[in-house]
């Protein structure tokens, strides 16, 4: 699981935001719901995995939901283990009205559980002309439309200090070969080129994704993540060996395979953008960018700055993501308040709420980009956008939790011990395939 929080903007500012989704109506795309107060006397409870800022500012989405309807609202922490969390609620006879569930796979098993309500006619139509298609086909289960996602992250931006680009006289790479030629360049210079966080298993699988994404194209991708294409075949020991070449190179690794063991996500946001850096680059997605501000002072698009990942070969830029997705359970107390606050999700208006608050990327095109308050962030949700159907979701995420989400197991463990020693491609792409066939069944 990769949960991540940003401090909120100022309040004033996130209030602004706020005061305008209420008395707007949609700003483009489909008509939200009319507007009233149908729901008042009646309450919904939502479950998700958001602490801290993240929480707090879905919370503002909610109380947006709750003037518009009359409707009380209450948010209730899952913990990282959604599934446990749901499960165990449904047995106790108090499941939550909607969870917002943050892997396909989680999605996935909810759906055969037979836990959920498909969404209602009107949020498939507004979510329809507000999201590509492809978000309707990750919420979707045996053509039944039953997670509409809300919350988005980009996991394809490589976040960098300018001051060590202009200290070594780079600029932003075009490709990946590029992208370790200006690496090497920035270790010359005093520099190593990336943090990587080795510790969090779960960064090393989003490296491999993009390099596979862009070296073996959406296609064979979807066949991997469904593992109907085996991660003993070429495709999966060439994007291993691309990354070993990355992974073998002291200049590129800062504190080398050793040090990025001993290294875990926030560590590697703070080797860069802390007081002391430690190397010029750090990869992974646009949370980085509300790390570097909150927690260390930087100014997006000044001190902090990213590019795309760069294509592999003659491949295209990868655009990997990751997401939140809302459902409703059969089993909640109020599905009519629960579909009810779907169909305020699906709308442009509930996700300026939140992109105001900062912290968040919508995948729904009609949300007006001046709702984003700053231009990097902005830039980032507009890239994400822009994409559209060649947007791949997260691949790790799309596997069962043995093989993509377990700390010290599966994808996790193996990609740490090939970070360690990369000198095997073909040898870990076997280790990989007998852990995906035993925790996929297949």
């Amino acid at each position: 699981m990769r949960r991540l929080t940003t401090t909120p903007r100022t309040t004033a500012a996130a209030s602004a935001v706020l005061a305008l989704a209420l008395g707007a109506t949609a700003c483009g795309g489909s008509p939200g719901p009319a507007s009233g107060k149908e729901l008042s006397g009646q309450s919904v409870t939502v479950a998700g995995v958001w602490t801290g800022s993240e929480q707090k500012n879905f919370k503002k989405v909610l109380d947006a939901f709750a003037e518009k309807t009359g409707a009380k609202t209450d948010f209730v922490p899952t913990g990282d283990n959604v599934s446990t969390f749901v499960g165990s609620k449904i047995e106790g006879g108090n499941a939550p009205d909607v969870v917002m569930v943050p892997q396909v796979g989680v999605l996935q098993q909810f759906a055969k559980e037979g836990w959920l309500a498909p969404l209602s006619k009107q949020t498939a139509t507004t979510a329809g002309g507000n999201l590509a298609e492809v978000w309707k086909s990750y919420g979707t289960v045996d053509k039944t439309y039953y997670g509409l996602y809300f919350k988005a992250a980009h996991k394809s931006t490589v976040w960098y200090s300018p001051s060590a680009f202009e200290q070594a006289g780079v600029a932003e790479p075009k490709n990946y070969a590029e992208m370790l030629k200006t690496g090497r360049t920035l270790a010359d210079s005093g520099l190593p080129a990336f943090s990587v966080a080795g510790e969090d298993g779960w960064t090393l699988t989003d490296w491999f994704e993009n390099i596979y994404l862009s070296q073996a194209g959406p296609e064979k991708y979807d066949k991997l993540a469904a593992h109907t294409l085996p991660w003993t075949d070429a495709s999966v020991v060439e994007a291993l060996t691309t990354l070993g070449e990355l992974f073998k190179d002291k200049q590129l690794v800062a504190g080398g395979s050793d040090g990025a063991l001993g290294t875990d996500f926030p560590a590697s946001v703070e080797q860069v953008f802390g007081p002391a850096p430690k190397a010029g680059m750090v990869y992974e997605g646009d949370f980085v960018g509300g790390i570097a501000k909150d927690e260390f002072g930087k100014s997006l698009g000044k001190d902090a700055k990213f590019f795309p990942f760069p294509g592999v070969g003659n491949g295209k830029a990868p655009v990997v993501s990751g997401g939140d997705a809302a459902v409703v359970l059969k089993d909640g107390k109020n599905q009519k308040a629960a579909m009810r606050l779907l169909e305020f999700l699906a709308t442009p208006e509930a996700a300026s709420v939140w992109a105001g608050a900062g912290g968040f990327l919508s995948p729904n095109k009609e949300v007006d980009p001046a709702s984003y308050s700053d231009d990097t962030t902005r830039a980032t949700a507009e890239s994400l956008v822009k994409a559209g159907d060649s947007v791949r979701f997260d691949m790790s995420d799309q596997a069962p939790a043995a093989f993509g989400g377990t700390k010290g197991a599966g994808e996790w463990k193996l990609l740490q011990d090939f970070l360690r020693d990369p000198s095997d491609p073909k040898g870990t792409a076997a280790k990989l395939e007998a852990a995906a066939a035993k925790a996929y069944r297949n």
